[in-house]
């Protein structure tokens, strides 16, 4: 089977990480794998914002807990999250964002790097503090957030896949 084709089903979410702070290189190789995602009309509109900084990181987690309602880390201890926006007003915004996303989770997978979708970004950002911090950020304009990308090395087996679900698939002939 190709390579690739075998990493696509051999992904999966970590939900817990080793503290150590992913490379330089790995973190330009997912990144540069987002922004070959395929896009409406090749406009290229989501945004991707990485963060590696600490204290930025440990804001969103208790941001997005809040939004969760927990006191628990949703992001499981990740030592990098990449926050993926779409433009406010394009109806193809959040498609083209999810790929973005898709493409950086697998990117991950194939460099030997744990990943996860956490969700929350679109409440996140529409609260005064993640305004904050996307004015810190040096981030202007009008974006939703879609999701958040947290990398890191797994700190453990990734878990087994779960069964496919009958009735998963149709094919209309």
């Amino acid at each position: 089977m190709n390579e690739a084709y075998e990493n696509l089903l051999t992904r999966r979410s970590v939900r817990k990480y080793k503290s150590e702070q992913i490379k330089p290189e790995e973190l330009d190789a997912v990144l540069k794998a987002g922004t070959y995602a395929p896009t409406a009309q090749g406009r290229q509109s989501p945004l991707i914002v990485a963060v590696q900084d600490a204290g930025d990181i440990a804001r969103l987690s208790a941001l997005n807990a809040e939004i969760m309602g927990t006191k628990s880390d949703p992001f499981y201890g990740a030592p990098t999250v990449v926050v993926v926006f779409a433009e406010a007003g394009n109806r193809n915004g959040v498609q083209d964002a999810s790929l973005v996303l898709g493409n950086m989770m697998n990117a991950a997978h194939a460099i030997g790097l744990g990943s996860c979708w956490i969700n929350r970004a679109h409440e996140t950002f529409e609260l005064p503090e993640g305004r904050e911090l996307l004015k810190k950020w040096g981030v202007e304009g009008d974006w939703i957030g879609v999701g958040n990308c947290i990398l890191g090395y797994a700190d453990g087996d990734a878990p087994a896949p779960a069964k496919r679900r009958d009735g998963y698939v149709k094919i209309v002939r």
